[in-house]
């Protein structure tokens, strides 16, 4: 390798003003950054991906190159297993241990010429000027050129062999889904998660009138899913006027389950942001709706007043929760790992793990004990989160209905149309990505739910 002055070990030439950089090499530094974040310290993308509270490198970004670095980091997370493999194949040897940040540059220039619709050229142009803006990674600037280089002429056949022998998931979190749902499921499941998840939006009323209008679909779940589309939601028909609400069509059915609860008092247990709360005021309950979180309760109240719906709210952490008067219902969407719904947060395979799972599953076994203390003898707790792994769900309610004091009561197949399927041999629902086939023009898919409902015993 021939050296320049930029590779000498002894010069370090002063950074150049942010005017003097190429376009682009920003965007690409901060997504290379926030991909090492999730990677190496398990820092949820969300987080950092907040316009306001968010990374510092991202939120000093053009909105044009946010929306970019979004787009190359939720593609880069839901196929990285893949890419490592490409990449692989064109290194001769691994990199050094401490090449780490060497190696989510290559990713993020790869995830563009691979999936991404850039120039070939300038997403290798631009990771050999972010090598060679790092002093760690100066001297692999000629090696980053050669691989991507490489890598553009050769993707399509290296993509090949990679789907072909890689898991498009993380070993460990395929090897559960294997162990859950057998082989043939899991890896419909692992396709699914592929995808990007569709727009979802729950109406106020009549579903087939909004699907016309919005040039959507009616699903089973009675949700209204939307044709891919370019802008905000927020400027669709409808939208300031509150008629609905975005919500994918998974999570919009743990609140049906309760059946006519008109009149009834219900609480909404872990409530923000929002949607089943407005589900439940909109069945005709009296809601009351907690969060322990107060930037979460107070997006709510936004959402619900937008809504021109209704609720009490309270700040106040569920567990220490001791209503003065029982309720008649009580639903429990409690605090998961979110690992059914990696189609829109493909970062959770990267920040979660087994350790996480076991932990969430004793506290949702904790706070389903105590949501059965809030109902009166007789009425009904729904128990449900996001989360694609038995531990979290079937598991835990088992452990809670062998200890006594509630019993099952199973959902009726036959009221979701479409998603029969989605209903156990116990009467619980369970619905994976891998569920809901495509129609002409519209994505198919949901996300992964577990619910059930439960009587608490007289």
């Amino acid at each position: 390798m021939t050296k320049t002055k930029n590779d000498s070990a002894t010069q370090r030439s002063p950074k150049p003003a942010p005017g003097l950089q190429k376009p682009g090499l920003v965007a690409r530094q901060a997504a290379a950054k926030l991909l090492g974040a999730v990677i190496e310290k398990k820092i949820s993308l969300d987080g950092m991906l907040d316009p306001i509270g968010g990374n510092p490198a991202y939120r000093q970004l053009s909105d044009i190159d946010r929306t970019l670095v979004k787009a190359i980091l939720h593609t880069a997370l839901r196929h990285l297993p893949r890419i490592e493999a490409m990449l692989d194949q064109l290194l001769k040897t691994p990199l050094p241990d401490g090449a780490r940040a060497l190696h989510h540059q290559l990713v993020v220039a790869a995830t563009q010429i691979v999936y991404l619709d850039i120039p070939d050229h300038s997403a290798v142009d631009l990771a050999v000027e972010q090598a060679n803006a790092d002093p760690r990674n100066r001297r692999f600037a000629s090696l980053t050129n050669a691989v991507l280089r490489r890598l553009s002429r050769e993707k399509d056949e290296l993509l090949r062999i990679a789907s072909e022998t890689t898991p498009s998931l993380p070993d460990w979190y395929m090897a559960r889904l294997v162990s859950t749902y057998g082989q043939d499921h899991a890896q419909r499941i692992a396709d699914a998660l592929l995808e990007p998840a569709a727009i979802d939006i729950t109406v106020k009323s009549d579903p087939q009138g909004w699907a016309q209008r919005l040039g959507g679909i009616v699903l089973p779940t009675g949700s209204v899913r939307l044709a891919s589309f370019q802008g905000a939601v927020s400027a669709l028909e409808g939208f300031d006027d509150g008629e609905w609400w975005v919500q994918d069509a998974a999570a919009s059915l743990p609140a049906r389950l309760f059946g006519d609860i008109r009149g009834q008092r219900v609480v909404d247990l872990c409530a923000a942001p929002g949607g089943k709360t407005a589900q439940l005021i909109g069945a005709g309950a009296e809601v009351t709706a907690l969060d322990q979180s107060a930037s979460r309760l107070k997006r709510m109240n936004g959402n619900l007043e937008r809504l021109g719906l209704t609720a009490e709210t309270l700040e106040c952490n569920m567990a220490d929760f001791r209503p003065e008067t029982l309720f008649d219902a009580a639903l429990l969407d409690a605090p998961c790992s979110s690992t059914g719904t990696i189609r829109r947060h493909p970062d959770v395979p990267y920040t979660k793990g087994p350790e996480d799972i076991t932990k969430l599953a004793g506290l949702q076994e904790r706070l389903l004990r105590h949501a059965l203390t809030v109902v009166k003898p007789g009425g009904l707790v729904v128990f449900s989160n996001c989360s694609l792994d038995p531990a979290e769900g079937e598991a835990v309610v088992a452990r809670v209905v062998a200890n006594g004091g509630c019993e099952r009561v199973p959902v009726d197949p036959h009221a979701f149309p479409g998603l029969e399927d989605a209903i156990t041999p116990l009467g619980e629902l369970r619905t994976t990505p891998a569920m809901l086939a495509p129609q002409p023009g519209f994505a198919g898919g949901l996300d992964g739910f577990y619910a059930t409902v439960l009587r608490r015993s007289l």
